[in-house]
């Protein structure tokens, strides 16, 4: 199996290395990830500027190739330009802090994956329920379980699978649940601060709020110990609104 590798949270993250010597373990891995931290860039690419590409290094062995552009454009690199051929899945993470519900959003590791299922890859976002993770070796397995069972069963061209993994110890797991992208808002505002020399900046703080409280949800699953397995698509057509419209006579109608 020839696998793809990239990132959000730079090719230095622990977690892109966990998931890496894992992966090693079933396929043919080639690693392409940001050179910097790109947590929260959405599925930004980069047009006005140039990328470079270069070979990165761990533990004094070749690692994989860092890009310095977004998640996106490391799937695109990747395929296109390191590759040169479509790998047979493309696996994004292990990123540090949920990706479930409302963040698919904001999540440039969720959107690597976007950009391979665009490209119509497989492919799976795979995140740890915490920013400073220290339990990743049941995410980097239930990554590999999920390359090996789409490797049999096929996945719909367009699709994802975003899984969520709780940061805590294997045993305390309590298994995987198959569920929907769940809804969460941010109650969140731009705290006023002053640096030293006067002057005023604003830092970002906020708290989750859960919408859902029903184990069919990507969010409560994870709150409740489970590992998350989301399927999620591009589509982003209101199905309901479209079909709802359809009343209200716009068609061919010119204004």
């Amino acid at each position: 199996m020839k696998i793809l590798i990239s990132n959000d949270d730079g090719i230095s993250s622990p977690g892109i290395y966990a998931l890496a010597q894992e992966l090693k373990k079933i396929g043919d891995v080639t690693v392409v990830a940001p050179l910097t931290e790109q947590s929260a860039v959405g599925h930004a690419i980069t047009m006005k500027s140039p990328l470079r590409v270069t070979k990165y290094e761990k533990n004094n062995e070749f690692f994989g190739y860092a890009v310095d552009g977004t998640p996106a454009d490391c799937v695109k690199m990747g395929v296109r330009n390191i590759l040169q051929m479509n790998p047979d899945i493309v696996v994004s993470g292990i990123n540090h802090g949920s990706n479930a519900a409302t963040a698919v959003i904001y999540s440039g590791t969720v959107s690597a994956a976007r950009e391979a299922a665009i490209m119509d890859i497989p492919a799976i976002a795979v995140s740890i329920t915490s920013h400073d993770a220290s339990h990743f070796s049941y995410a980097a397995k239930t990554a590999a379980y999920f390359c090996k069972l789409i490797a049999e069963k096929g996945l719909k061209k367009g699709s994802l699978l975003n899984i969520n993994v709780p940061d805590i110890p294997d045993d305390q797991i309590k298994g995987i649940r198959l569920t929907k992208q769940g809804r969460t808002k941010w109650d969140d505002k731009y705290e006023k601060r002053v640096d030293p020399y006067g002057q005023d900046y604003f830092w970002l703080t906020g708290e989750l709020v859960r919408l859902d409280y029903d184990m069919s949800y990507d969010q409560f699953a994870v709150d409740n110990n489970f590992v998350a397995v989301a399927p999620i698509h591009f589509d982003l057509t209101d199905n309901d609104t479209y079909n709802e419209m359809g009343g209200w006579n716009i068609q061919d109608i010119k204004i």
